[in-house]
């Protein structure tokens, strides 16, 4: 099964990362968080990478995997699910409503290769999607107003998603734009499907896919990166010596 479109939000400013250059061109191991990210995506065959930025975006096109072949760039929006929604829109022309688009987020620049794959082949034949999402390990609190835990809850059936999210062209756009005309804004693609009455399966991903948010991420992600480096099994799967 290939993979026909990636879609790569990256149009944030983020605000929640303290920082006037965004977090996805902060250095990381002697690149860029986006570069990383894209060179893992890139090794999906056959797909094309759509990467939504900003439209005041002056950083992008001075990176050389701008001018990589199978990237293309739109503009994105001023939240995540608009950028998506408008990357699928300037494929209609092209995108088939079955084909398969996967959807990363540009601040995972630790995914694994494997991983990805092994989402793939797991919805090969699924009607609707899904997402990969780790179980969720710590005790988890539900805090009230005051900052006063009012319970303890059960984690048994709690996953934390990730990305990438793999759905069809066709319902995932529809979701999108369903969304956007009730005027709701949708944390992520498998909420947008989700509120039609899908049901997207979860295929278990590996906790080093962190998303980097805040400064003190950058730190952790050089870390997961090196030592996926290292790993014999990781640096086979992402080509380097």
């Amino acid at each position: 099964m290939a993979t026909n479109w990636i879609v790569v939000p990256a149009a944030g400013q983020g605000r929640r990362f303290g920082e006037i250059l965004p977090k996805q061109y902060q250095m990381l191991a002697g690149r860029t968080v986006i570069e990383h990210t894209l060179e893992r995506l890139l090794q999906i065959d056959q797909s094309i990478v759509v990467v939504a930025i900003h439209p005041a975006d002056s950083q992008w096109r001075r990176l050389p995997v701008f001018s990589h072949p199978r990237i293309r760039t739109v503009h994105g929006g001023k939240e995540r699910s608009d950028s998506v929604r408008l990357a699928l829109d300037c494929l209609q022309r092209e995108a088939h409503v079955d084909d398969w688009v996967l959807v990363h987020d540009v601040a995972r620049p630790c995914v694994r290769v494997t991983d990805i794959n092994k989402l793939m082949a797991a919805l090969k034949t699924h009607t609707v999607g899904g997402i990969l999402a780790v179980p969720v390990s710590d005790t988890v609190k539900r805090v009230d107003q005051q900052g006063g835990i009012s319970a303890t809850v059960s984690r048994a059936d709690l996953w934390l998603a990730q990305t990438p999210q793999m759905f069809r062209y066709g319902l995932l756009s529809w979701s999108l734009n369903s969304a956007y005309r009730q005027q709701w804004q949708p944390t992520d693609e498998a909420a947008a499907v989700e509120k039609l009455g899908h049901c997207p399966l979860v295929v278990e991903g590996s906790s080093d896919n962190i998303k980097i948010t805040r400064r003190e991420d950058l730190v952790i992600a050089e870390a997961i990166i090196k030592f996926q480096g290292e790993s014999p099994r990781q640096s086979g799967e992402l080509g380097l010596p």
